[in-house]
């Protein structure tokens, strides 16, 4: 028997599972039951692809490749009526795993302390902007999925695509449902992720969803209030007496007197609906207090944030948008020392058991007089044990031994670089023996490139040269380790083999997006909600609630 794991529209594990005598079918029905959804609207996909059995007989799940733990995307497709092609509907379903895959290679190389292949760390904070480990290595690595499933369905929301979204909300919760439970209590990204789902359900405006969109809600509600404390005390403490949670506890309450309208609860609804009024009206910004704000040069958006965050406060409205620009500022310079940290380390190779040489760690050997290079070595060598690196160090033969293996290392770059550089001018369609022997007579591609292209009769095959590298995306936050510059400084070289082997496996397009909505995301984004369609609806339901009449006590 074999067990299936299952995420998207319903996320668990299928226990028992005989792959002999199950058909895909079988596995389908199984997955809308609990759904609650049609079984021909399951889309079933794994290793990226819809799964389809078109034989007759039906093949078995085991002859449709399907193996114990194989891991398997379910998703709700559009129906034939609304148009949407399969090949269409395929593509989307193929995103869906990409993302999935992505945001998991992610979490796997930023949650154990290895050399990241890109120029950052992806890194858990708390709303302080201070840095936090949670749990354990397998917590934290389920914790960052999560938080990056979350925010790529943030943008599809903002996006109006709450089918997508949906989907990746799903995936986010089944990412932090690995995590150990007391972990799960110390944030409250699990219950806001409730919400956005919830909130996904009521702008597809499916009925089938209201028995779950309940139990989330409730879920959300008691989430909220054990990370925030009774009536958001200690959000009130954290954040210095503001409000923050007001937009958040708004659409809370709407979509709970939604629910509760849609259930026959009219009274519980009613109460519901009227406070979510309130916190709405209380959002309101005054054009007075608008235009003061923005005449000490701020922009609407970020001053309506601040308003609203600050209960229409002028002052601490300002005092907010100062703080939050010396952070945005202070997150700017810890992420360019990350950077430069980052590749230091890179310089220095990986140990062993592919963790990065701890910086630390060299900082103290360096300030009792080791050479730094040296010292990196011995922690290298010794997996950041810092008694084994200080033996070797101070042993005259280890000593030595370290010494030739920096220089092995630093003639090794040495000669990945300048093949790199022969490789480049290959390209431009020059004869190899002659760019070789170019090279040898020194000096950088453009000395080479000069000197191949003065000898009469010899023109490369390709249409243009261009020896100028470009910035990565996003000002060169690029997820790609840097190449090698013209100049063959060990500064500038990354030569770590195992970094480079691994870079072939990446989905970097969806790896870079995912990085780039992470990084876009402050502290207090999840906070940050436009409720204007909020208001609208909690009109619309409150006129619904009086037109349906007071049940009888």
């Amino acid at each position: 028997m074999a067990k299936l794991k299952i995420g998207g529209t319903w996320a668990g594990v299928v226990e028992e599972v005989d792959l002999h005598a199950w058909t895909l079918a079988m596995l389908r029905d199984f997955v809308a039951e609990r759904s609650n959804s049609p079984s021909q609207s399951i889309n079933l996909i794994c290793a990226g692809k819809i799964l389809r059995d078109d034989a007759v007989p039906p093949q078995t799940l085991s002859q449709l490749g399907i193996k114990n733990n194989a891991k398997i995307l379910a998703t709700r497709a559009s129906s034939p009526q609304q148009g949407i092609s399969l090949v269409a509907e395929e593509e989307r379903c193929s995103r869906l795993a990409r993302i999935r895959a992505a945001a998991t290679a992610m979490a796997e190389r930023h949650s154990d302390g290895a050399l990241p292949i890109e120029d950052f760390n992806i890194e858990v904070e708390d709303q302080s902007g201070q840095k936090v480990r949670l749990g354990s290595e397998t917590d934290q690595r389920a914790v960052m999925m999560g938080l990056m499933l979350h925010a790529k369905g943030k943008k599809l929301i903002k996006q109006g695509n709450y089918k997508d979204a949906l989907e990746v909300l799903s995936m986010g919760e089944e990412s932090f449902s690995l995590c150990d439970s007391k972990v799960i209590e110390l944030i409250d990204n699990v219950p806001i992720l409730q919400i956005d789902m919830v909130w996904c359900y009521f702008m597809i405006q499916d009925i089938r969803w209201l028995a779950d969109a309940g139990k989330r809600l409730e879920i959300a509600r008691i989430g909220i209030e054990r990370a925030h404390g009774k009536d958001s005390l200690r959000l009130r403490l954290l954040q210095g007496g503001r409000f923050p949670e007001l937009a958040l506890h708004l659409r809370l309450e709407l979509l709970e007197g939604v629910v509760a309208y849609h259930t026959g609860q009219l009274e519980k609804s009613r109460k519901a609906l009227a406070s979510a009024r309130a916190k709405f009206e209380q959002l309101q910004v005054s054009d007075e207090a608008l235009s003061f704000v923005m005449s000490m040069g701020y922009v609407e958006r970020d001053a309506k944030r601040a308003l609203r965050m600050n209960n229409q406060d002028v002052g601490g409205a300002i005092d907010f948008l100062a703080e939050e620009k010396a952070k945005k500022l202070q997150k700017r310079e810890e992420d360019m020392r990350r950077r430069n940290e980052i590749k230091e380390q890179k310089r220095y190779g990986m140990t062993p058991l592919k963790k990065a040489v701890d910086l630390e760690r060299l900082k103290e050997l360096v300030s009792i007089g080791f050479d730094k290079e040296l010292a990196a070595e011995a922690l290298r060598q010794n997996e950041n044990d810092t008694q084994k690196a200080l033996d070797d160090l101070t042993n005259p033969v280890t000593n030595s031994a370290l010494q030739v293996s920096i220089e092995s290392r630093k003639s090794k770059r040495q000669k990945q670089a300048k093949d790199y550089e022969i490789e480049k001018v290959v390209r431009m369609g020059f004869e190899r023996a002659r760019v070789v022997a170019a090279f040898e007579a020194g000096g950088g591609v453009e000395q080479v490139l000069l000197r191949l292209t003065e000898q009469p009769g010899i023109e490369p095959t390709s249409a243009s040269i261009n020896t100028h590298s470009t910035a990565g995306p996003n000002g060169g936050a690029s997820s790609s380790a840097p190449l090698p510059n013209n100049d063959n400084s060990d500064d500038n070289i990354n030569t770590t083999n195992e970094v480079e082997d691994s870079k072939t496996q990446r989905d970097k397009e969806m790896e870079d997006e995912l990085s780039a909505d992470i990084a876009k995301a402050d502290a207090l984004a999840d906070y940050d909600i436009e409720v204007n369609v909020e208001g609208e609806a909690i009109t619309q339901y409150l006129a619904l609630v009086e037109s349906a009449g007071t049940p009888s006590q």
